[in-house]
Formats: C-alpha cells, structure tokens, sequence
C-alpha cells in the first residue's frame, strides 16, 4: 500500500471525513500498541493517495489523554504515509489571531502530564533531534496552498500543549500569553514527537475556534458559535489540504526524513528481538 508522495491527515474537532477523497477502502489495524482511534480511511485526492484517520474517533468518543498517539501514528507509517498533516482546533492566545484564523506553527510547549510520547524503551534507546519540531517544508507548501480558503493565515507561533479534558485557568490563561504563546490545544506535542521518531513529515494545521480565556470577552462565547467556527473551519481546512496535496514535492529533503539516522544508542544485536518486530516498520533501515 506505500506509495510515494502519500499523504495523512489527522482530523480533529470537526472535521471527520474529506470532502472530494474518492475512497478505496478503510482499514482497520492492530499494532503493537492497541487500537488506533478508528479505521484508516484510504483514497484518492487530487491524484494523490491520501490516508485520513479522525482522531477522536469518528463518534468523537476519545478524550485528548485517552489518545493511543503510538498506535494512531504507527498505524501511519505502517500504510505508507511520508508526511502527516495535523488539523486541530485551537484557542487563541493573542488579539490579533482571531476566531477563524489558521495557524502554522512552528514551536511546541508542553504542559501535559504522563502521556507517552516515544516508540523507545524496552530494551531499546534512540533520542530524535527536536529544536524544529514541525516540517518546515510541509508547512511552507501548506501556507502557499492557503489561497485555496477564505483562512486568514499565520505563519510560525507555539502551540502551548496542555492536559485537559478542562480549559485553562484564568490564571494559566494569563500565564501563557505572558510566556509569548500564540495558540493552545491538547493534542499536537505527542504526535509531532512520535511522528519525527518515525520519520514522518509533521505539520499542523490549527483552525481558531475562540479567544481563551483570558479574553474580555471570552464570556460571550456560545456553543452555537464555537460550533458555527468549527464548521467553518473544516471547509478551510479541506480547501488548503486539497490544494497542498498537488504542490507536495515527492523527494523529501526535511531532516524528519532521516531523523533516526544517528538517533538510535543501542547495539543491534543487543536489542530485543520482540522489540525489533513491533518497530519494524519504524527502524528497519537502521536495525535488521
């Protein structure tokens, strides 16, 4: 099922299916780790194949800290994908990214507590360069693809990660902005990470629904608007993913291409043999 060029798109609030895929058949994996979110959806876009998973599962049934961010992203690589594009629904952390604004950031702050976020361990330790943890490429292609939306973009900014399932404290609110964040969420830090251990290309997508917060007038925000932004939000998304899948170029020059290069410590005769099952798909170019 690889194909060069592939693409995968994560969908998040709103948006659990793509709009123009001429879809070929879903599919349903068991990895190592469990059970991704849902089936893979698998087609066609713009002539390129296209693997398309709902994060929350298409029921939206998965809080952000019941993700299984291992199996979801393994399930990625094991189909093929070379670059991931994430679209997500954040808050704004600043006046001038408003509702209905998208982000590309370019930077991650992590505010989580105990996700796991490596394929490593057991036996066996690799540590992936991380100082760039979104692909500079993908998100360039992705802001010259914006024209296709009626998106207002902006291009770099840190998506502060934080726990959840709660909002932000007024207080925490307050301590972002005074940090320099520009959007926050609760979903992006550990697939970017698991992502760059797999050497897949990673870039987000993030659609302002509302002001966090530390708004004035964050207290006006209703259901119906969040709800109304959301839609809005996923049609920009589908418009910018379209146009961005007929731009990719099919080599991948990025540094996630080759993240695992000198990343991993371990002997290969020293690693175990279970271990070096389950991450096949991910190390063997390295570990045979």
């Amino acid at each position: 099922m690889a194909e060069e060029g592939a693409l995968g798109v994560i969908g998040g609030n709103g948006l659990y299916s793509m709009a123009g895929l001429e879809i070929e058949e879903e599919v349903a994996l068991s990895t190592p780790f469990g059970q991704p979110s849902d089936s893979y959806v698998v087609g066609r876009l713009e002539g390129r194949r296209l693997v398309f998973l709902p994060r929350h599962g298409c029921t939206h049934s998965l809080l952000p800290g019941e993700l299984n961010f291992r199996a979801n992203i393994w399930g990625f690589k094991k189909l093929g994908i070379e670059r991931i594009v994430s679209v997500s629904a954040v808050g704004s952390m600043k006046e001038a990214i408003e509702p209905l604004h998208v982000v590309l950031p370019d930077q991650f702050l992590d505010r989580t507590r105990g996700r796991i976020s490596t394929f490593f361990g057991r036996g066996l330790v690799a540590h992936v360069g991380f100082a760039h943890p979104l692909c500079p490429t993908l998100s360039r292609v992705m802001l010259e693809s914006s024209h296709a939306s009626d998106a207002t973009m902006h291009m770099g900014g840190t998506y502060v990660c934080m726990e959840g399932p709660q909002f932000s404290t007024l207080a925490e609110s307050k301590l972002y902005r005074t940090w320099g964040m520009d959007v926050i969420g609760m979903t992006n830090l550990q697939e970017a990470k698991l992502a760059r251990e797999a050497e897949i290309c990673y870039a987000t997508l993030a659609l302002v629904t509302d002001y966090d917060c530390w708004h004035e007038g964050h207290d006006e925000v209703t259901v119906d608007m969040i709800i109304a932004n959301l839609q809005q939000n996923a049609k920009n998304a589908q418009r910018i993913i379209a146009e961005t899948v007929g731009r990719l170029p099919i080599e991948r020059t990025c540094e996630c291409a080759a993240a695992l290069a000198t990343a991993i410590i371990t002997r290969p005769d020293q690693i175990p043999a279970e271990v070096k099952k389950d991450l096949a798909p991910i190390i063997r170019r390295y570990v045979t």
